[in-house]
């Protein structure tokens, strides 16, 4: 519960009429067999299509964090969609659980695609949603997900991960990406070190990928959760700074790319 108040209250701040409108609602689809339970937001405030954000989950799926940010990108005139990588009723109870999901598609690159890929294609088909105009967000895993979206050669225009694993075993489909890039990273984050962070500049200098990344010293692992606590030796902890700084990189991005709002 504490992330969703401080999240909400963070919305409030900066949108006092964030939910004078908001539309938020489970969406159940299907990637293949799989039955999937994604969360969609918008602000009816905001008339006519508009740009549509996706929002991939951290390891632990589509739960309280991720649904504050879906509404938190909402009462910003985007419609936002959190995919569900997982599928339906499969959430992590536990840190042990969810690095072991996580797992499952990190080592299984194609699926997570077809994962994302399910997902886009829930937000493209919403009538309030201009399907030109589309971009892909993530956080922790879902930082992963929102690249490897952008390695399958998606079309969407933007794409930006939150303290997300910047590994992939195909590095050469980076020539696939279409859109702008734009990584948001600890610079103390010890789940992503300085290798990690060198191979993928040197993967998007390769493909000559438009991309951005912006370090925030002292920040670690997951520094946009707070239920991730202050402790930086554990290698995650929020950093109300990094926090903040990122999500104002974000807005400026999604600004270039889409138009001032």
């Amino acid at each position: 519960m504490k992330t969703v108040i401080i999240l909400l209250a963070i919305i409030v701040l900066w949108n006092p009429t964030a939910f004078a409108a908001m539309r938020a609602n489970v969406v159940e689809y299907k990637q293949g067999d799989t039955v999937l339970e994604g969360y969609l937001a918008y602000d009816d405030s905001f008339g006519g299509q508009r740009a549509g954000v996706l929002v991939f989950h951290d390891w632990l799926g589509v739960g309280s964090y991720v649904r504050a940010r879906t509404q938190q990108l909402a009462s910003m005139g985007y419609v936002a969609f959190a995919p569900d990588i997982y599928g339906k009723g499969i959430r992590p109870n536990n840190a042990k659980e969810a690095a072991a999901l996580a797992g499952q598609y990190k080592n299984d690159r194609t699926l997570l695609r077809l994962r994302a890929n399910a997902g886009l294609d829930i937000l493209r088909s919403q009538s309030q949603v201009d399907p030109l105009r589309l971009a892909a967000i993530g956080y922790c895993f879902g930082g992963t997900a929102a690249l490897e979206l952008a390695r399958s050669s998606a079309n969407i225009a933007a794409v930006i991960s939150f303290h997300g694993g910047l590994d992939t075993p195909t590095p050469e489909d980076a020539k696939n990406i279409r859109g702008k890039v734009l990584v948001l990273h600890g610079a103390d984050d010890p789940f992503v070190p300085f290798d990690q962070v060198r191979a993928f500049e040197d993967e998007m200098r390769q493909a000559k990928v438009d991309w951005q990344l912006v370090a925030y010293g002292g920040a670690v692992h997951a520094f946009t959760i707070p239920d991730a606590g202050s402790d930086k030796t554990k290698g995650a902890a929020y950093d109300r700074k990094a926090d903040k700084r990122s999500f104002e990189a974000m807005k400026v991005f999604l600004n270039e790319v889409f138009g001032e709002r």
